[in-house]
């Protein structure tokens, strides 16, 4: 019978995140012995890695692989029991060189075929980035073509997903700690963007979209904050568009009686820093319109529930799922009619980059079946989304190993802009 992963703390530093492979000059070794224990766990005879042209970043940094000149197909396998093995080609060799393991070489079509069958003889649950129906598609890096190779040597091929989690998810307490600080630093500049917005009004001089936007980059600077993308500041009908970025020949005012919403992430300036992720809905002036209030209220109890979800099962030891937790704050927004207008998933996970390669919250957009694990970190970030205006609520939740935590401030009402400024 399959078993779940033992989750032990990671050491050393943060996750890496899924470009950092094309930026590395130092490696560490792949940790064979973790590997090991967690194919057998799982009853997998080995951890096939496969790349060509750099198709799969996670075998680089699972393997601790600095990315050379690659224009061959390479193979490395690990295996639950023995030495792993690798496969490269006669004029590419050095790809692989720095792995350990009895080596093979090919050169022609036939003679790779030959090799991979040797490789994969005696084995027959063979672990590759693969996800079936592409349900989790990053994770389904390995090319088809390559899946009906393996598979017609014999073998079945299983999925990597949880093993990736436990290389690429997890965070160490360095990690953790770095999360916090970027927190306590975006939420001050929440805060600073809603005054800024206040201010502008007071003195009939309000900043647009794209005004404040640029103005919270420049409060990262000052923070010691980085981002790869713009945070997102929406007024009014953008708001109902989750992803909307203004510019500087497109962008509202953020004037008196305007709905805004922040979505805000950032992390440390430093080596190994993850990010810190959140979204926050004020309006400008002293009591929120009942229908704005109506809808943060339903996004706010459906919220909630996901945090209590993960709470609750991981304190006592239930399984957990990332599409259960999606499941539960999609049900509560389908009872209240707002069904349809959530049109995203719940949730992502966090690490060096914005949208990390653990479990996502998700049975929507992708059905993410992967275990939630200890020692990572997550959004939940219910929206509605109507024809003028949304509201989205987002927290970040850090698993532990008997518990969850919401590592940040939790929003528990509409921000009354005007009302609330210094």
């Amino acid at each position: 019978m399959r078993k779940g992963p033992s989750w032990t703390r990671p050491q050393g530093d943060a996750v890496l995140n899924s470009q950092l492979a094309r930026k590395l000059t130092k490696t560490t070794m792949a940790d064979f012995d973790t590997i090991r224990k967690a194919l057998k766990e799982n009853e997998f005879d080995a951890w096939l890695f496969y790349d060509h042209h750099h198709r799969d970043p996670v075998a680089y940094r699972v393997l601790g692989l600095a990315p050379s000149f690659c224009t061959r197909r390479w193979y490395y396998l690990i295996p639950a029991s023995g030495e792993p093995e690798k496969l490269s080609h006669a004029i590419e060799r050095s790809v692989l060189a720095a792995l350990p393991g009895r080596e093979r070489v090919y050169a022609s079509w036939r003679e790779q075929h030959k090799e991979l069958r040797a490789m994969l003889s005696g084995r027959k649950r063979i672990a590759m980035q693969y996800s079936p129906l592409n349900n989790i598609p990053y994770i389904g890096l390995v090319d088809a073509g390559t899946v009906e190779l393996v598979r017609s040597l014999g073998a079945e091929i299983v999925s990597s997903a949880d093993l990736v989690q436990l290389f690429e998810a997890r965070w160490s307490q360095e990690a953790l700690a770095m999360h916090l600080e970027a927190g306590e630093r975006v939420h001050l500049i929440v805060h600073r963007a809603f005054n800024l917005i206040a201010d502008g009004v007071k003195r009939d001089k309000p900043l647009n979209e794209y005004g404040l936007q640029q103005q919270i980059l420049e409060l990262f600077e000052r923070e010691g904050l980085e981002t790869e993308d713009p945070p997102v500041v929406a007024a009014n009908r953008n708001t109902a568009n989750p992803h909307y970025s203004p510019t500087p020949q497109k962008s509202l005012p953020l004037a008196e009686d305007a709905l805004v919403l922040l979505d805000i992430w950032a992390r440390r300036r430093l080596p190994g820093a993850v990010y810190f992720d959140v979204t926050w809905t004020g309006y400008v002036g002293d009591k929120p319109p009942r229908p704005y209030a109506e809808v943060f209220d339903a996004v706010r109890e459906a919220r909630d529930a996901g945090i209590e979800l993960v709470r609750s099962r991981l304190r006592s030891g239930q399984p957990l799922r990332g599409c259960d937790v999606d499941d539960e704050v999609r049900g509560i927004l389908a009872r209240q009619g707002y069904a349809k207008f959530f049109v995203h998933r719940t949730g992502h996970s966090i690490g060096r980059e914005i949208h990390g390669n653990g479990a996502n919250l998700d049975n929507f957009e992708t059905r993410d079946e992967r275990a939630i694990l200890p020692f990572t970190c997550f959004s939940i970030e219910p929206g509605v989304y109507l024809s003028d205006f949304g509201v989205r609520s987002e927290v970040n939740v850090y698993a532990e190993e008997h518990g969850a935590r919401v590592t940040g401030e939790v929003q528990q009402s509409i921000v009354p802009i005007l009302a609330a400024s210094l």
